[in-house]
C-alpha cells in the first residue's frame, strides 16, 4: 500500500482526470497539479479532513480550467476529434481487472459536445457522488445552477450517446463479423451488423488521413470500411490484428507498415446494441497511440 496519502488517491484522482478530460496525458497533468496543491495546502497548515473529498474538488476545479483553454484548442483541432484510448491488452491479468472500471468511448464522445460546466457537473456529482453543493462550489455558482448544469448535460448524453448496451461476448462477436466482412468488401454482410443509423468517427490528428468528418449511415459506413480493410491489404505488409479492450469494451490494435515504409497504427471499436454496430470508433492520431506503441 502507499505510503503517501495521496498516492493511494492517485488512481481515482486519474479516473476522475480522465472522464472530464479525455485525454491521459491531460489527466496525468491535472493530477499532478492537484499533488503540488495538496502539498501546499499542507505546508500552509491546512486542516484536510475528507482527504478523498478535498483532492476530488481541487482535481474538479483543475480540470474546468483545462476544459475552457482546450475547447479553444479543439475548435481547431484538424478533423474529427476522438478521446484518448485506453487500450487493455488481453494476456495482462491486472488490466483485465481495471478494464471493468473504464468508462465507454461512446460516453467519451458525447461528454466532449458538453460545456465544460456541464461535464464537470455530471462527471463529479454522477460518476462520483460529490454533492451538488461541493460541485457548485468547484463551479463557482450557486447549487440550483450546478444542478441546471448537470440536468442539461444528462439531456445532452441521453440525446446523443450512442446506443452501446451488449455485453462483452456480444461486441466481440459483432465486431469479428464487421471486421471480416469489411476485409473482404462484402457489403451486404457489412450491412447485416451496422444499424441503420451508424456513425463512423476516424481521428488522424491531421498526421494521418482519417476524413474530415463522421460518416452517417449503414450505406456510407459499409463502403468507407470496405474500402479501407479491402485495400489495406493491397497495400501493406506484416499486419497484425491484435484484439484488445478499448476503455472496456472490445476493441483491435492493428499493427504493420505500408509497401513504402510507413507505419500502420490503429486502434478500432465500436459501440454495440441488439446485435448491431450502433458506431464505429478508430484513432489513427500517433499522439494518441504512444502507450500502445511503446508497448510494440
Amino acid at each position: 500500500m502507499p505510503s503517501d496519502p495521496f498516492e493511494a488517491e492517485r488512481p481515482h484522482l486519474l479516473a476522475v482526470a480522465y472522464r472530464m478530460l479525455g485525454s491521459r496525458a491531460e489527466a496525468e497533468d491535472a493530477v499532478q497539479e492537484a499533488w503540488l496543491r495538496y502539498h501546499h495546502a499542507r505546508a500552509g497548515g491546512e486542516e484536510i479532513r475528507d482527504l478523498r473529498g478535498w483532492l476530488t474538488t481541487v482535481t474538479g476545479r483543475i480540470c474546468l480550467d483545462i476544459l475552457k483553454s482546450a475547447r479553444v484548442r479543439r475548435e481547431a483541432y484538424p478533423g474529427q476529434w476522438l478521446p484518448e484510448p485506453v487500450v487493455s491488452f488481453l494476456d495482462d491479468p491486472a488490466e483485465r481487472v481495471t478494464q471493468r472500471q473504464q468508462v465507454s468511448l461512446a460516453l467519451l464522445v458525447v461528454l466532449e459536445k458538453l460545456t465544460p460546466e456541464q461535464r464537470v457537473a455530471v462527471v463529479l456529482h454522477d460518476a462520483f457522488g460529490v454533492p451538488f453543493d461541493e460541485v457548485a462550489d468547484v463551479l463557482n455558482t450557486s447549487v440550483p445552477a450546478a444542478r441546471q448544469h448537470a440536468s442539461r448535460g444528462r439531456r445532452a448524453i441521453a440525446e446523443g450517446q450512442a446506443r452501446h448496451t451488449a455485453d462483452l461476448p456480444e461486441q466481440r462477436k459483432v465486431l469479428e463479423a464487421f471486421l471480416t466482412a469489411a476485409a473482404s468488401g462484402d457489403l451486404k454482410a457489412l450491412a447485416a451488423v451496422l444499424a441503420p443509423d451508424v456513425v463512423a468517427v476516424g481521428d488522424g490528428g491531421g498526421v494521418v488521413s482519417a476524413g474530415q468528418n463522421a460518416v452517417f449511415g449503414m450505406d456510407k459506413v459499409a463502403r468507407l470500411y470496405a474500402g479501407l480493410l479491402g485495400r489495406q491489404a493491397e497495400q501493406t505488409r506484416g499486419v497484425t490484428v491484435e484484439p484488445v479492450l478499448v476503455n472496456g469494451a472490445a476493441g483491435v490494435l492493428v499493427r504493420g507498415e505500408y509497401l513504402d515504409g510507413r507505419p500502420v497504427l490503429f486502434v478500432l471499436t465500436a459501440a454495440v446494441a441488439d446485435g448491431r454496430i450502433t458506431a464505429v470508433y478508430t484513432q489513427l492520431n500517433p499522439a494518441k497511440l504512444r502507450s500502445v506503441d511503446d508497448r510494440g
